[in-house]
């Protein structure tokens, strides 16, 4: 099998068909937003997060830490498809962590005053009272902890982190952090029994000054510390408080790989001699262990490593998480320094496989692999929220679930997300869409799919465009429709004068008949971005530029357009174009419909009515010509449960007929074809995403959907590919 094609296979993963013994797989099956455990009397706006999470003995609680809201959070997942809020417990301080021990809930809580005054405490919660029974002093900044496996021993990691401000964030910072060991009895801490290990003089960064980040038991009784910005792992004997051995995390050169915040997707760039900087550990068994190499201080190796309990590099990923994640439409371009920021692991044996978790925070991605106890095998991608980074396995149940930290509720945007996914014989449901590899073997970088055209030719292939997230890579991509997921099998830039073309913000194509495309590009005037239509040649090139008329500019507004389609042909070919909102001339809840003929340069349109919304705004998203009727996407801007508007509505062409500009405009008759938010909230179990973008209806009449992820920033990343079927069956 050549390098390409097995890349190829492996971007697809376990989404392709299966054979007659299905393999079994994980699919999300709920998703519940944290901010529902908030009591009544506190606004429901309040910034909650979910970062680290647990399960109880029996598999059916969940318990997580809400730094923000200062708070533990507890979700009833007795049925996980129908997860329920539980309530809070509100604690003085900023949990961290937690864990359950039994009938307890072990809570580390920062109450530092400041990093130069760290403190916090060990808080003991009943889990069925969920009334706080006791806290131990812990003399430091808690981040994680762990049980032992025996239930015995809690291991406490005391960063005492650095201050990012202070000094440029140069190590050291005093005082130093430590391990702390508490014994256990029923679940109990004992906390004159609390054990400190002091970690200074082991690492060669800063040993004055080590960080414990993350803490694991093996089966032995043994604690895994990771020492992030040390770059350093420790083991420890928990019953002794001794360091059995320790290591340095190393170094890794990585090739190939996208380092620059530039708005282009480029996997060319090479950082040389970064350390791994590891963030959670897990151990696989008692001889290694697998830590995911986030960074934080000076390096990050984008990816995960597996040591051997002495430091042997046992496996190293390098950059392959990062080209699956990339190759699903999810690497986060704007955040270069440390790709895709592995931060989270879980390790759990389902079945006979023992797999790997790897939580990718900028990606909002989890990466499944099997270990084989050599070079584990990629299995799937999940889709995870804003910002996965605790997760927690609960095997004999079939259940992974994540913690999504990010609350993005002030702007707008999504809150924070408990998701649970089961695992089952079956296919992947998420990616939707992937893209194919290069010969060189990194992947088409994609994202921002925001307009969506079919080929006039043949069915089942599309063409996409991405907006302005690239801006210094504005594209075509080519969809293989046929394939599940759908593939995007080749990117053209677009270019001016042999360059990729500057001030665009491609939001709509279709095809000129030929092998070129007509792109609209949404402008800004107070970016220099002008409102336009774009004529290219089928290399990108652009070979003819159409300007909005001033009658039109006039009432400008930065919402331009949306979506092109075309109807007609030769000298009436006339190019329809949805403007997304209101201009300045428009009535309330009215957008234009442009029409633009190329042969006569004639500029001319109608309105169209918006339904009215109760929060947020409404607009158009795209257009598309089919069989006498233009399709039009309307969508609200809201997101998950306030969502409430995403919808497919027709316009018959014999009620569209547009007038000159600068008079008054016939407002078109709408009929209402599909609401896509039942298939939005069915298509993998996820919340409702706000950009539904792209529609298109192929040479065979099926229809498609394509929402855009905005290249993953304040985003999940999630771009889904909806499959609505022949458009006569459901029109």
């Amino acid at each position: 099998m050549s390098r390409k094609l097995l890349l190829l296979t492996t971007a697809l993963g376990v989404s392709a068909a299966l054979p007659a013994n299905a393999a079994e797989v994980f699919n999300r099956i709920a998703t519940f937003p944290v901010a529902q455990n908030l009591p009544v009397d506190v606004d429901q706006a309040t910034a909650t997060s979910s970062e680290i999470i647990a399960a109880s003995e029996d598999g059916m609680t969940l318990v997580y830490s809400d730094s923000p809201l200062g708070a533990v959070g507890f979700v009833d997942i007795t049925d996980p498809k129908a997860p329920k809020a539980a309530g809070i417990v509100k604690i003085e301080g900023e949990p961290t962590s937690v864990v359950i021990a039994g009938a307890k809930v072990l809570a580390g809580v920062n109450t530092s005053k400041s990093k130069q005054e760290p403190s916090g405490n060990l808080t003991v919660i009943d889990l069925a009272s969920k009334k706080i029974d006791a806290s131990c002093d812990l003399g430091g900044q808690p981040d994680s902890v762990a049980l032992s496996k025996d239930g015995k021993f809690l291991a406490i990691a005391i960063e005492n982190e650095r201050d990012e401000e202070l000094n440029d964030g140069e190590l050291p910072q005093l005082p130093a952090g430590f391990l702390k060991i508490v014994s256990l009895k029923d679940g109990a801490p004992d906390c004159a029994t609390i054990k400190i290990v002091d970690m200074t003089g082991i690492a060669k960064i800063a040993p004055e000054d080590p960080e414990p980040e993350f803490v694991s038991f093996n089966d032995k009784g043994e604690i895994a510390v990771t020492l992030q910005e040390n770059n350093h792992v420790a083991i420890v004997d928990a019953v002794t408080g001794k360091i059995v051995s320790h290591f340095s995390a190393g170094e890794v050169t990585l090739e190939k790989v996208d380092t620059k915040k530039d708005g282009a997707l480029n996997f060319s760039g090479k950082i040389e001699n970064s350390p791994r900087e590891p963030d959670a550990v897990k151990w696989l068994d008692d001889d290694r262990l697998v830590v995911a190499n986030e960074g934080d201080y000076k390096g990050g190796a984008r990816g995960f490593t597996i040591f051997s309990r002495t430091g042997d590099v046992l496996f190293e990923s390098g950059p392959s998480f990062e080209y699956q994640a990339a190759a699903a439409g999810h690497y986060p371009e704007h955040r270069n320094k440390k790709g895709i920021e592995p931060e989270g692991l879980e390790v759990a044996t389902f079945g006979s496989d023992k797999l790997i978790f790897v939580a990718a925070e900028r990606a909002s991605l989890v990466g499944v692999y099997k270990d084989t106890g050599k070079e584990p095998e990629f299995q799937q991608l999940l889709p995870s929220g804003v910002g996965p980074e605790g997760l927690v396995a609960i095997p004999e149940r079939n259940l992974l679930v994540t913690a999504n930290e990010t609350d993005l509720g002030k702007d707008g945007l999504v809150r924070s997300h408990v998701m649970v996914y089961e695992r089952a014989e079956g296919t992947a449901a998420y990616p939707h869409i992937v893209s194919s590899f290069k010969d060189d073997g990194t992947p088409i970088g994609w994202g921002a799919l925001s307009g969506l055209a079919a080929d006039p030719k043949e069915a089942g292939k599309l063409y996409a465009v991405s907006d302005s997230v690239y801006r210094s890579q504005p594209s075509i991509y080519t969809i293989d429709a046929t394939r599940t997921p759908a593939l995007i099998t080749a990117k053209t830039v677009v270019t001016r004068d042999g360059a990729p073309a500057q001030k665009l913000d491609l939001e709509g194509i279709v095809s000129d008949g030929k092998d070129g495309f007509w792109l609209a590009s949404e402008g800004r005037s107070d970016k220099l971005v002008p409102h336009a239509v774009y004529k290219v040649d089928a290399k990108g090139e652009i070979k003819e530029e159409v300007a909005f008329p001033a009658e039109l500019l006039a009432g400008e507004t930065r919402f331009g357009l949306e979506g092109i389609t075309s109807i007609g042909e030769g000298d009436d070919l006339t190019l329809v174009m949805a403007v997304q909102r209101e201009w300045g001339d428009d009535p309330k809840g009215q957008v234009k419909l442009l029409a633009y003929k190329p042969k006569a340069k004639e500029w001319s349109a109608v309105r169209y009515p918006l339904e009215t919304a109760e929060k947020g705004w409404v607009g158009l998203s795209e257009i598309t010509a089919h069989d006498g009727k233009l399709f039009i996407i309307e969508r609200d801007n809201l997101i998950g449960q306030e969502a409430k508007n995403k919808r497919v509505y027709s316009v018959a062409l014999e009620g569209f007929k547009p007038v000159k500009l600068g008079g008054e405009l016939p407002v078109v008759e709408k009929t209402l074809v599909r609401d896509l938010v039942p298939d939005l909230k069915a298509a993998t179990n996820g919340y409702v995403v706000d950009k539904v973008e792209g529609f298109a209806i192929d040479k065979a009449g099926d229809a498609y959907v394509v929402t855009d992820n905005d290249g993953v920033e304040d985003s999940s990343g999630e771009t889904l590919f909806l499959r609505l079927g022949n458009i006569a069956a459901i029109n």
